[in-house]
């Protein structure tokens, strides 16, 4: 069957990678560098695909902005320190890339997280070599929400947006596709905060598994044919 998406992008943290490990990792030990006690992993998952900013504030509630930047750039030594420590790519990742480079279908990353902390982690993975496009937080003046990313990436790859398929697990990931003019998809494994809607959020369909984009290409594929021999 002829594919209909010939590109998949794919946002980092909660999506592609779990990263939440270190990040959580990195936050608990400012936390304890300060003589404050670690927060529960689980109160601070959802956190982890907002970054940087999201998570400390979470830590340092009470923290003043002249104290909150002071922490902020903490936080960013430790984590960089660390960066590829425990993160893996969520079960299923792997053998998705796989079946989508053995069908000649191109992938890339769309994140806000900057260059200098996804270059490094992309390398000690394996997958920046694999990546045909990745386009970082202050890789253009740009990120999402604002679909100026997404459009980017496809140029790159030489595919037309609506040929396309984005797949995040946040609510800006969303918008940004829908702006961008490409499908989208809810990365329902991913850092999806208890009290977040991802059902209302403007999206395509909501995958349980990274190996569940297969499955919503096949369909979306046998769909498209269905509809092109009704014209």
């Amino acid at each position: 069957m002829t594919e209909t998406v010939r590109a998949v992008l794919f946002d980092l943290d909660g999506t592609l990678l779990d990263t939440a490990p270190d990040m959580i990792g990195a936050l608990n030990a400012l936390r304890a560098e300060r003589a404050l006690e670690p927060l529960a992993f689980a109160a601070l998952r959802g956190q982890v695909s907002h970054g940087a900013t999201a998570l400390v504030r979470r830590g340092f509630a009470d923290a003043s902005e002249a104290q909150f930047a002071v922490l902020r750039a903490r936080f960013l030594e430790l984590y960089s320190a660390r960066v590829a420590a425990s993160t893996q790519p969520f079960p299923g990742v792997l053998e998705l890339l796989e079946t989508l480079e053995r069908r000649g279908i191109p992938w890339g990353i769309v994140t806000n997280k900057p260059q200098w902390l996804t270059e490094p982690l992309l390398v000690a993975l394996g997958l920046a070599s694999r990546a045909a496009t990745v386009v970082c937080g202050d890789t253009l003046p740009e990120r999402k929400p604002n679909p100026l990313p997404l459009l980017h990436a496809a140029h790159q790859l030489a595919r037309a947006p609506a040929d396309c398929v984005y797949v995040g697990d946040a609510e800006r990931d969303m918008l940004a596709a829908r702006a961008a003019g490409m499908r989208s998809l809810v990365a329902g494994f991913g850092y999806i905060e208890p009290a977040e809607d991802p059902w209302r959020w403007p999206a395509d369909g909501w995958l349980v598994s990274p190996l569940a984009l297969l499955t919503w290409l096949h369909d979306i594929a046998t769909a498209d044919a269905a509809q092109a021999a009704q014209q």
